[in-house]
């Protein structure tokens, strides 16, 4: 265990350093995954060999070598879904969100790595949405959908995702008008421990992020100084290593708009929230604190990658690709997906 945890330590330390030239800087290692005609974003990565990816078309693929090869193990008959996230809990098991109104929201499971699916949620409401999930341990999770009667809409499920039940809404803040989340990384429900959870939006007059403390059943919200004001503004991701200190990331989609204030830091379990001193230079999609570390995180969006060491005080860009996704693994494998098909591997 202690050489094993000063790999990781070593390892962190050539990822995160201030580097000398361009050459050095961490980068992203592109995997063929063999399409380009499908956007991942949903992404669940197990370890630096292990990487399940979900997207456009009902495409689900999964790597357990590190991303030399991909097996397509979409679920039959999905080919009209548009999966926008996945969470896996190891090779085999893995839960995968359908978006879009009505019907179009479905949960599907799989016990056998992708070799067949079971459909354990379909929504029969049509003013539903839902857009993520998160899963607090492996029997414990949420899926959050946009505002149902002026609120948003908890799905609850304490056996893995084999079931799922819509929580009672008393303990939600009313919704602004036109709020909303944004399916665009998996990462607009995030969860930390075994009962913290926090919610991202965007759309309305104000960008606000929702926590609960007692697994989505009470919520308080609180305004976060990121873009909002439009339906194409607020904020589209989060990511938290404990249950105080979070990072938020987003900004307006749209590629001819400016994201001046792309993203933000709590270290009070979201009670407040604070704009970074140098924010990335454009929208962000998605965030992932790198493993092991107190302060280093990455962001990712279509213009680019970028790297904080200090807690999401300043950022930097150390790649130029787009992705729309991240997640990073306890053995330091952090991968990224996006568009065309794109999935990488960061490598020092």
């Amino acid at each position: 265990m202690v050489l094993a945890g000063a790999v990781c330590a070593a390892a962190l330390a050539a990822l995160t350093a201030v580097p000398a030239q361009a050459h050095q800087r961490p980068q992203w290692d592109v995997k063929d995954t063999g399409v380009s005609d499908v956007r991942f974003r949903g992404l669940a990565a197990v370890s630096r060999h292990t990487a399940w990816v979900a997207g456009t078309g009902g495409t689900v693929l999964r790597t357990t070598d590190g991303g030399d090869t991909w097996r397509d193990i979409s679920p039959p008959g999905a080919g009209e879904l548009e999966f926008r996230d996945i969470e896996a809990f190891d090779a085999r098991r893995a839960v995968v969100l359908a978006i879009g109104e009505g019907e179009a929201s479905r949960v599907y499971r799989t016990d056998d790595g992708g070799a067949t699916w079971t459909e354990s949620f379909r929504n029969t409401d049509p003013r539903a949405f839902y857009d993520c999930l998160t899963f607090f341990d492996r029997r414990h999770g949420l899926a959050m959908s946009d505002p149902v009667d002026g609120k948003f809409r908890i799905l609850s499920t304490g056996d893995g995702g084999r079931t799922w039940k819509v929580l009672p809404d008393a303990g939600m803040p009313p919704a602004q008008q036109g709020e909303a989340g944004f399916a665009a990384s998996g990462q607009c429900l995030a969860s930390a421990g075994p009962r913290d959870v926090w919610l991202a939006t965007g759309g309305a007059a104000r960008a606000r992020v929702l926590h609960s403390a007692d697994r989505g059943r009470t919520w308080t919200a609180t305004d976060a100084p990121i873009p909002a004001g439009d339906p194409a503004r607020g904020v589209f991701a989060l990511a938290f290593r404990d249950r105080a200190h979070g990072l938020a990331v987003g900004g307006d989609y749209r590629p001819e708009q400016a994201s001046p204030r792309a993203a933000a830091r709590t270290s009070d379990a979201g009670r407040t929230w604070r704009p970074a001193d140098r924010p990335p230079p454009a929208y962000r999609s998605g965030v992932a604190w790198l493993p092991h570390s107190r302060s280093a995180a990455l962001a990712v969006g279509p213009t680019g990658t970028d790297l904080t060491t200090d807690g999401g005080h300043t950022w930097r860009m150390v790649d130029t690709g787009s992705y729309d996704t991240v997640d990073c693994t306890p053995d330091l494998g952090c991968w990224a997906a996006g568009e065309q098909g794109r999935v990488a591997r960061l490598e020092r």
